[in-house]
């Protein structure tokens, strides 16, 4: 094996197993700056070693291995190291090899959500979090999140320096939230994790209208949550939702990068694997729970999309009841506005363009370009083309994205 192919294999271990060396770090030298520290230390190692003396049987073990005598190292090194440490250091250092095997679904399992309690903390601003999110579980690089996002290098790292910094300060514990905080708390990661993928899926800054890094490291994060916490019905809500509007990423957009909505797209490109994996998750979340959360709710409204096998067979009535329900659990101009698109279409755009119009008066959506691109197909299938012509103007002028503009000029244009 080449050097170069030894060093692709490290990579792709490092992604898997890093959040899991982190997390048992962090549960060491309750640091998480420091932990990340030595697991970088760690990484260096296996680049230095690995190509010569060949890559180990196990791997991930011996990374953590290495890992924990790196955090025993700082622990002598600082003189901090206690009875606690000795024993685990007698444990590393004795010829019995770790059985690593035994531990890993429990304990790690704990450790790592631990980990992501602790990097979705409230404490931390909502950028901060998706940054620290994305670099100690998602094992993204700096550059890697920085070009997900569309920001500077710099800018990435300072957020995840700032944020250690903040979490190390205000002795955030590694720890579970107590039962009267875990719901809340668990809202603040699920938020995190819906914001990652939205802002893949949606390629709100970006040329591209998908950006799949941030998706599909989104989904996997939900996912590792479902395995070790299996019950909560909204963490299956939102699996579903992504593997559902994930199904869609082929026909999203035309050969030449183009966005193609919805109603227009080839849904025989729609990849039926993940939306059997969507379907299976909803049910898992409506066993669970009972009532739907906003997550649950919004997957079923994917679902109704894709059992549609037509545009025109999809059941409007139903998708506008759903997000009647989303509006009374979680109100937003937002959901108002996709409750008068389905509205529109299940009783006719006037009956949308009412809702619409009432939406202009909120200055939260005074510079949502998805506001008056609604406006402006509602006024164009009314016939009032030329009102249709001013609002997609605006909309296109309200849009970063290079392709959205472009679509909305051309939208504009057929208005003339």
């Amino acid at each position: 094996m080449t050097e170069h192919c030894i060093h692709h294999k490290i990579e792709l271990v490092w992604k898997m197993e890093s959040p899991k060396i982190i997390a048992s770090l962090t549960k060491m030298v309750r640091n998480v700056g420091v932990a990340e520290d030595l697991a970088q230390d760690t990484l260096i190692l296996a680049f230095e070693r690995w190509p010569n003396s060949g890559i180990p049987n196990n791997p991930g073990a011996w990374l953590m291995t290495t890992a924990k005598r790196r955090a025993i190292d700082y622990f002598r090194r600082n003189k901090l190291h206690n009875q606690k440490y000795h024993e685990i250091a007698y444990q590393l250092e004795s010829h019995h090899e770790v059985d690593w095997d035994q531990v890993l679904d429990d304990e790690i399992g704990d450790e790592l959500l631990r980990l992501i309690f602790m990097t979705c903390h409230p404490i931390l601003s909502q950028k901060a979090r998706v940054a620290l999110t994305l670099r100690l579980l998602g094992g993204l690089t700096t550059e890697e999140i920085a070009r997900a996002f569309l920001v500077a290098e710099p800018t990435v790292a300072q957020r995840i320096v700032r944020a250690k910094r903040t979490l190390s300060a205000a002795q955030v514990p590694f720890e579970v939230p107590l039962k009267g905080e875990f719901e809340e708390r668990l809202s603040s990661v699920l938020e995190v994790i819906y914001l990652m993928f939205n802002e893949g899926y949606s390629g709100s800054s970006s040329d591209n209208c998908i950006r799949p890094v941030l998706c599909s490291e989104a989904l996997r994060l939900c996912q590792h949550i479902a395995d070790i916490i299996p019950n909560e019905s909204e963490v299956h809500g939102l699996i579903a939702l992504m593997e559902i509007q994930s199904s869609r990423f082929n026909a999203r957009v035309d050969p030449a990068g183009d966005p193609i909505l919805l109603l227009e797209q080839n849904r025989e490109l729609w990849d039926q694997l993940m939306i059997s994996r969507g379907y299976h998750a909803l049910e898992k979340a409506e066993r669970l729970g009972g009532t739907l959360g906003m997550y649950g709710l919004q997957a079923s409204i994917a679902a109704c999309h894709a059992r549609a096998k037509t545009a025109e067979e999809t059941d409007w009535v139903r998708i506008s009841a759903l997000y009647h329900e989303l509006a009374q659990l979680t109100p937003s101009p937002v959901v108002e506005l996709n409750r008068a698109v389905a509205l529109s279409m299940a009783y006719g755009a006037a009956a949308g363009l009412e809702i619409v119009d009432y939406l202009h008066l909120d200055p939260v959506m005074k510079n949502y370009y998805l506001l008056p691109s609604t406006r402006g197909n509602l006024l164009q299938k009314l016939g009032r083309l030329s009102e249709a012509y001013e609002e997609y103007m605006r909309a296109a002028s309200l849009t970063t994205n290079t392709r959205q503009r472009e679509y909305l000029l051309k939208q504009a244009n057929d208005c003339k």
